[in-house]
């Protein structure tokens, strides 16, 4: 959850800055985005689905990697072209145009933005990381998760790959 804001902090620095205009400007540049970012999602999906880990470790709560887990949100979400395109077209909606400077007005949104995701999406963590406990204890649910969460990722990564330019509107 954290690696996730931690790439929505980049996406609200490029709007910011304007480099989301340019990427989104690009169809170069969003097509080498959308791919890398597909090609990530399907290559973690099928990692999870093919990795050999002892599912008896995971299910008597095996240790986690939290660097890792880390550093995949943060991937995951900065390769997300629908999240630059999100900082591109919705935030600027509620910019004051008469406002002298629009860049500081971009950031206080954006950081609030940040800041709401993240109470939010702490309550959902809490939440799934009990139920998570509970669940790990069944040997069959740790089995199954496996190729859920894979099959997950991969579709993520296939509709990633499908989804249009800005400028198709998809």
């Amino acid at each position: 959850m954290l690696g996730i804001h931690v790439g929505t902090l980049v996406h609200i620095a490029a709007a910011t800055l304007g480099l989301s205009a340019i990427v989104l400007s690009s169809a170069l540049a969003f097509t080498a985005i959308k791919v890398a970012g597909a090609v990530y999602l399907v290559g973690l999906g099928l990692w999870t689905i093919f990795a050999r880990r002892a599912e008896r470790d995971v299910a008597l709560g095996g240790e986690r990697n939290l660097r890792r887990a880390f550093a995949q949100g943060v991937v995951v979400n900065v390769l997300n072209p629908k999240t630059a395109l999100f900082f591109l077209a919705f935030l600027p909606q509620f910019v004051d145009a008469d406002a002298e400077h629009a860049v500081p007005q971009i950031a206080f949104l954006g950081l609030l933005f940040a800041l709401l995701g993240l109470v939010t999406d702490s309550l959902w963590a809490l939440a799934a990381g009990t139920a998570g406990g509970i669940l790990r204890g069944s040997r069959r649910f740790v089995r199954t998760q496996r190729y859920v969460t894979g099959g997950v990722y991969v579709g993520l990564g296939v509709a990633t790959a499908l989804a249009g330019s800005p400028d198709e509107g998809g």
